[in-house]
């Protein structure tokens, strides 16, 4: 924590008391992270829209290097806090932000691609709007934890959520993307929702390939009429889906070339140059 190898946080951070912060979940493979200037874009992004100051870059590698200088296969999580600042919401007019570092050993997740795909389902639960929160990857995940606590079936791997219009937003931790055959589409997150960065991966890949991939309002008959599936996200780079509720997929209908390229791209350990 703050570049000292620590286990507590005080009581008053305004992280544990209001969410007032963001994070970061960064793959680790071989020591290093995988597409970490991707994860400093939206961070920054973030601190910008909370109006807080991030420490220079340059420590947050350094500190990131030493974190997951071990890790063979694992995950590096940052959190920044706007830190202690009195009682009530009015944020302190002197910012003293406060940075958390903590690494975890991971087993590699098994590629979806190789025995076709995930099932996941819808929530109930909806996604709230809020436009200057879209994108970023705020401390207030409270959307997702009711969520994903509406199953505990373990061969439901994810679940798809909407906004108050009955869009569909993504998943609980997840980014989606539709098949039609010919095209893809993924929902827009200007209003709700996540700016994922294997998301981010997968629309330029596409556009390299010759892949549309509007990005706009997807609605569950869409869904329903897709030809595939298929979710993403820094953790489990990409996975296609096979069943939505009663639903089947075949993923082999997917473009898989593609799938592999954005999974081996979210995947490969590199250190951007100085």
């Amino acid at each position: 924590m703050d570049g000292c190898d620590l286990d507590r946080i005080p009581v008053a951070d305004r992280g544990l008391h209001y969410g007032d912060g963001l994070f970061e979940t960064i793959p680790i493979r071989d020591g290093m992270p995988c597409l970490w200037d991707r994860h400093m874009a939206r961070l920054a992004l973030g601190a910008e829209r909370l109006g807080l100051v991030l420490p220079p870059l340059g420590i947050l590698r350094d500190e990131a290097a030493r974190s997951g200088a071990e890790l063979r296969c694992g995950i590096l999580k940052l959190i920044v806090t706007r830190g202690v600042g009195g009682r009530g919401y009015r944020p302190p007019a002197s910012l003293h932000p406060r940075r958390i570092l903590l690494s975890y050993a991971a087993s590699p997740i098994p590629d979806p691609l190789v025995n076709g795909g995930v099932a996941i389902r819808y929530c109930e639960t909806p996604a709230s709007v809020n436009t200057r929160l879209a994108g970023i990857k705020h401390l207030n995940r409270l959307d997702s934890v009711l969520a994903r606590a509406e199953w505990d079936d373990a061969h439901i791997a994810e679940g798809l959520m909407c906004d108050e219009d009955g869009s569909v937003v993504g998943g609980t931790m997840t980014n989606l993307f539709v098949w039609d055959g010919v095209a893809l589409v993924t929902p827009s997150v200007e209003r709700c929702g996540i700016a994922g960065t294997v998301r981010a991966v997968a629309i330029e890949a596409a556009a390299r390939a010759g892949i549309a991939c509007p990005v706009r309002p997807v609605t569950r008959e869409e869904i329903d009429r897709a030809a595939g599936l298929f979710l993403t996200n820094a953790r489990i780079g990409v996975w296609p889906v096979a069943r939505l509720g009663d639903r089947l997929y075949d993923a082999d209908r997917l473009p898989l070339d593609l799938l592999t390229r954005v999974r081996q791209t979210a995947h490969t350990p590199r250190w951007p140059a100085p």
